[in-house]
């Protein structure tokens, strides 16, 4: 990385060779002198009156328009409720122009004057990604991360809790513009200790620049936590419970101090609940039926925090620091009945009673250390170091009871029980360096990370409560990971053509070490490779109401960590599961071509193809005809294509709406020792919301959404699912308190169903969790309103992605 860090030195001191342009920036008001959140700030030339830039102000009315060539112009505003402002012609001559503050006047109607309170929508379509506000929807109340993905446009959460996008797995998760290095169980652990007044928004990315890393080949989602704006000492109370089959609440205290020099901020929460859920399957296999019904239920009680300070020492430099983790205790039962028949002979031959018992611990620690250099000019270097330690622990116990056909006589037991400690380190040093170059924008950096996942699992027999050590299902694996990273990026502008190109070069280094007690049963994988992923995006401003965008990019999805262990685990006596040390990446390749329609109506057609795609699947145990294996393999190619169509649609004065459809084909084709897999689905998604606006500062929001028939892991064809949720709020307390009550899944329809035939052998499975919940939220502010606050962001979340477990 020397050669890396050499370049990135030689481009920093380069930055002055950007000639004839400058930049343009200033602060809007609305006519009480506070910010103008999200207004429009559009730059015309003075010539022809085109557009020649535009942008938006942030949460404090701060607006900035770079890489502007010399020229005459003027400048348009406009904000919801409030009268447009046209500056007068100026010319642009320098290097920087600064508009004094700029205060807009509302509008007033015939019959008096009327307050329009301007609100971001809940749904926002960008250039480059798709944004849920979350903090603007009453529906999100009482919920977490997790659940508010499936309430996202496109996004699918499976009944393993896996994130799917359009249809396709390989779905990176960032939080506040980083990666997160979890991944399955983990992340899902992960993101529901996140609570919904903790979160701001939700962005879908799918086409990402070179600037993102190269992981997660169906895009980015982008979970953006809130960030406190306000002046001196303030403290935000967010109180939350949901009631369906079982009870579920939380509680958030957040506090921020900030003056001139310094901004502390911090938060608490905690959570605790129970959460339940069934899986049903019906699977015909060697001349032999078998009929399951299993009830899950999850129990969780938990503590995060989150502390950290900036110093602003100048105008210039800024560091900071920012500690945050989560400490949880969980529990897990279910019960199992497994009837067992022979195909052609009526009745139950038999039945396997499986129960599972486990506890567990969760604990996490991130640390962030940023510095902030604002060279000027538009010309900015970013460094972050991250360490990050993930410690988990479970303890389970698995009977199993092969009953007579009416359950009244054990015929046989077999019984076990698992412990299984992860523990992770994630260490990560990020640099970026972005500079007008010419007559655009020039960014590149480097970043370095390590990864280390111990996994130990022990099997032990269950032989009259007495515990015995299986050394031939115990091992233990310990997979370590290094990836060196490199970037460059440009984007500008010729007339109305826009442009941005990039190239992103990984290096990867990898081990995993598979220890068992038998050392006949070890195996050690070692790997290096290198990748370049290019990206490319054209954008053809035709006139003020028509956008076109070309964008392309090459992409990856490394397998989960735990998908690497090649050791059995036995799920229940008739099921087990094996990872595949030599499982290959993921590669893909992504054309996009977009239309926007007065920056509102959206159109996107994509194609991709991914090869050697990592598929769950389910087949005959070639050991047992009666069992079920499990692995993990690299399906041959996947072929996706997909058409989107989204707009928001105001409807009256008092009533908004937003529209999304997409409908997409998905081929996977694959070859391997128990069955061809040759799957095609044709599946559309919706999504519509609905938001009104009531007299005495009253809301009311209705959205549903439906997903069509599909494929989920490679080669189950799944049914139809849909679901509606509704909800109101007010504000009370001269507006600083908030009060909302919302209904999901009204009328309980969140059930999968999904079938598999594949080497002699035919499933269906069918299942559902507790989604019908009336949840209430009451959230108090304390403190000033707005003040200006840095958007901290670390360099650690991209790795926490890929860590898996069956917490």
């Amino acid at each position: 990385m020397k050669q890396a860090l050499t370049l990135l030195v030689c481009l920093f001191s380069f930055y002055n060779l950007a000639q004839a342009q400058g930049s343009i920036k200033g602060n809007v008001l609305d006519a009480e002198n506070q910010a103008a959140l999200y207004a429009n700030v559009v730059l015309h030339s003075a010539k022809d009156s085109s557009m020649v830039k535009g942008g938006i102000t942030d949460e404090n009315g701060d607006f900035q328009l770079l890489n502007v060539p010399f020229d005459q112009y003027y400048l348009q505003v406009s904000y919801v409720g409030f009268a447009p402002y046209l500056s007068p012609n100026f010319a642009l001559n320098t290097s920087e122009k600064t508009f004094e503050t700029i205060t807009l006047q509302p509008l007033n109607a015939e019959l008096g004057e009327v307050t329009v309170v301007a609100q971001r929508p809940i749904l926002e379509m960008k250039p480059d990604k798709m944004v849920m506000n979350v903090d603007k929807t009453i529906n999100a109340t009482g919920e977490n991360a997790l659940s508010l993905l499936r309430k996202s446009p496109g996004v699918v959460i499976d009944n393993n809790e896996n994130v799917t996008l359009l249809g396709k797995s390989g779905v990176q998760v960032y939080i506040d513009g980083k990666p997160s290095p979890l991944s399955g169980n983990d992340l899902a652990t992960f993101l529901k200790t996140l609570q919904s007044d903790q979160i701001d928004a939700i962005e879908i990315i799918t086409n990402p620049s070179a600037k993102y890393d190269a992981e997660g080949n169906a895009g980015i989602v982008n979970i953006r936590m809130k960030k406190d704006s306000r002046l001196g000492a303030n403290a935000n109370l967010n109180l939350n419970y949901s009631i369906g089959q079982n009870a579920q609440y939380n509680g958030t205290i957040t506090g921020n101090y900030r003056n001139k020099k310094i901004n502390t901020f911090g938060s608490y929460t905690y959570f605790d609940g129970i959460s339940q859920n069934y899986i049903n399957f019906h699977k015909e296999q060697a001349g032999l039926g078998f009929d399951s019904e299993m009830n899950m239920f999850n129990y969780w009680e938990g503590h995060s925090a989150k502390f950290g300070t900036d110093f602003y020492l100048n105008d210039k430099h800024t560091v900071g620091f920012l500690v945050n983790g989560f400490t949880e205790e969980n529990s897990f039962e279910s019960e199992n009945n497994t009837f067992l028949s022979t195909l052609d002979i009526a009745g139950t031959d038999s039945v396997l009673v499986a129960q599972s018992n486990s506890v567990g611990t969760g604990k996490n620690l991130n640390t962030n250390l940023n510095y902030v250099f604002n060279i000027g000019e538009g010309t900015k270097l970013n460094v972050d170091l991250d360490y990050g330690i993930y410690r988990y622990t479970n303890s389970g116990m698995q009977p199993n009871a092969y009953m007579n056909s009416t359950k009244t006589i054990k015929l046989s037991e077999i019984n076990f029980a698992t412990e299984t400690p992860t523990n992770i380190d994630i260490a990560s040093v990020k640099a970026d360096y972005e500079t007008p170059l010419f007559n655009g924008q020039f960014g590149t950096g480097v970043k370095v990370t390590n990864i280390v996942t111990d996994n130990t699992f022990d099997f032990y027999n269950v032989v009259e409560d007495a515990q015995f050590l299986d050394e031939d299902r115990s091992n233990n694996f310990v997979y370590t990971e290094q990836v060196n990273a490199i970037y460059a990026n440009y984007s500008g502008k010729v007339k109305k053509v826009s442009y941005q190109a990039g190239l992103r070069v990984e290096q990867t280094q990898s081990e995993g070490d598979l220890t068992a007690y038998k050392p006949v049963n070890d195996e050690n994988v070692k790997r290096s490779y290198t990748d370049f992923f290019p990206s490319l995006s054209l954008s053809y401003a035709l006139n003020d109401n028509h956008n076109f965008q070309a964008s392309y990019s090459r992409r990856i999805n490394r397998p989960n960590y735990e998908d690497l262990n090649p050791f059995e685990e036995k799920l229940d006596a008739l099921t087990s599961e094996q990872g595949n040390a030599f499982l290959n990446p993921e590669y893909t390749n992504k054309f996009e071509i977009r239309h926007s329609f007065k920056y509102m109506l959206n159109t996107t057609l994509s194609y991709s193809k991914t090869n050697d795609v990592i598929a769950r699947i389910l087949a005959p145990d070639m050991n047992n005809e009666q069992a079920t294996f499990i692995t993990w393999l690299n399906i041959a190619e996947q072929d996706f294509y997909s058409l989107n169509i989204s707009a928001p649609v105001p409807i009256t004065k008092w009533w908004s709406s937003f529209q999304s459809f997409t409908a997409y084909y998905l081929h996977n084709q694959a070859m391997y020792e128990n069955g061809n897999v040759d799957i095609e689905a044709k599946a559309i998604n919706v999504y519509s919301q609905h938001t009104f606006r009531l007299p005495y500062d009253i809301s009311l929001e209705v959205s549903g959404w439906y997903s069509s028939p599909s494929i989920w892991e490679g080669n189950f064809a799944t049914e139809a699912m849909w679901a509606m949720d509704a909800g109101i709020q007010k504000k009370i307390l001269k507006e600083r308190g908030n009060i909302k009550l919302a209904i999901s899944d009204i009328f309980r329809t969140q059930e999968w169903n999904g079938t598999t035939e594949l080497g002699g052998m035919y499933m269906n499975m069918w299942g559902g969790w507790d989604s019908r919940r009336f949840k209430v939220n009451f959230s108090y502010l304390f403190g000033n309103e707005k003040v200006k606050n840095r958007n901290r962001k670390t360099g650690l979340e991209s790795e926490t992605q890929r860590i898996k477990s069956d917490k």
